[in-house]
C-alpha cells in the first residue's frame, strides 16, 4: 500500500520562485519526466514562470534547478517514512 501512495503522490516536487523567473523555459524543456509546462500566468516582470503540471511524475532530481540560470526553481526528494 504504501508503493502504491509514493507512485501516486510522486517522489519529490519542485519548489518555483515566480518572480525570479525570466520564462526561458530550460527547466520545462530539460525535465527529464517531463512534469513541468510553462504557466498561462505572468509574473510581475512579465514572462511566463513554470509550474509542476503532472505532480505524481516529479521524482524531484532537481534537473530544472541545474540548469535554471536564475535559480528560479529547484527539486527535491520527499522523505521516506520510518518503519
Amino acid at each position: 500500500m504504501a508503493d502504491t501512495e509514493q507512485k501516486k503522490k510522486g517522489l519529490g516536487s519542485v519548489v518555483i520562485n515566480a518572480e525570479r523567473c525570466k520564462g526561458c523555459g530550460f527547466c520545462v524543456e530539460f525535465c527529464p519526466t517531463h512534469c513541468l509546462e510553462l504557466s498561462e500566468q505572468y509574473n510581475a516582470k512579465g514572462y511566463h514562470p513554470p509550474q509542476l503540471a503532472i505532480p505524481e511524475k516529479c521524482t524531484g532530481c532537481n534537473m530544472c534547478g541545474l540548469l535554471c540560470p536564475d535559480f528560479a526553481i529547484y527539486g527535491f526528494l520527499f522523505k521516506k517514512k520510518q518503519k
